[in-house]
């Protein structure tokens, strides 16, 4: 009876300490940083202007979660932040205008992985097409 106690205790003990492992989201100590530079197009689709874009909404979703998990706007400089994560995978979305009538937005996507708990991930320049006057 004595063995039968002990082995149930280590099995729920283990059950605990490996259930405990916390996949990509909020909660841990790494950030990713990034910027969103956008081509500024008049109404008639004449390059007016580039530049970083401040007030930009970016989106990010953690792992395989089903839509997004959560978002930021950039900053003046058209620098973004998602600060306090744990490690695992994230899918960043930002959206850009098409230079055609009649259609919509499309979704410029990156995928990035954090390999450690204390990471600083610097995500490559986001190029973007905008209609802001």
């Amino acid at each position: 009876m004595k063995q039968i106690k002990i082995i149930v205790t280590i099995l729920i003990v283990s059950a605990i300490l490996f259930s405990c492992k916390k996949g990509p989201g909020a909660g841990g100590r790494a950030s990713i940083k990034g910027t969103i530079f956008a081509r500024n197009y008049s109404n008639t689709y004449i390059k007016t202007d580039s530049g970083f874009l401040g007030d930009q909404k970016v989106y990010i979703k953690y792992g395989d979660e089903p839509g997004i998990s959560d978002n930021t706007d950039t900053d003046p400089n058209g620098e973004f932040y998602f600060n306090y994560l744990r490690e695992g995978k994230y899918t960043l979305v930002v959206y850009s205008k098409q230079l055609t009538n009649n259609v919509l937005d499309s979704a410029i996507i990156k995928t990035v992985e954090i390999t450690s708990k204390k990471q600083a991930l610097i995500v490559p320049q986001m190029d973007i097409n905008t209609f802001k006057n």
